[in-house]
């Protein structure tokens, strides 16, 4: 069995059929979208998507960081830019 990582889901025939009524429970939070009771596809609402978006964005960010820490720094005199 796999695992949902929603706790709402809806079958895909039901999003076939009133999609307006699935998106308005996305925004509650993500829907799992089933094809014969296995999640292929989880909805999430625009913002919900470019808050995860962002999140990923920062995680890089910091994961860049962590690799630059032991790298040697080099002396810059913010006059002479």
């Amino acid at each position: 069995m796999e695992t949902i990582l929603a706790n709402q889901s809806v079958g895909i025939s039901e999003l076939k059929t009133n999609p307006n009524l699935v998106i308005a429970h996305a925004e509650e939070g993500v829907v799992a979208v089933l094809n014969r009771n296995k999640p292929v596809a989880y909805l999430l609402t625009a913002r919900q998507y470019e808050v995860l978006m962002e999140r990923l964005e920062d995680y890089e960010l910091a994961d860049l960081a962590r690799e630059r820490m032991n790298e040697p720094s080099v002396a810059v005199d913010p006059d002479a830019l």
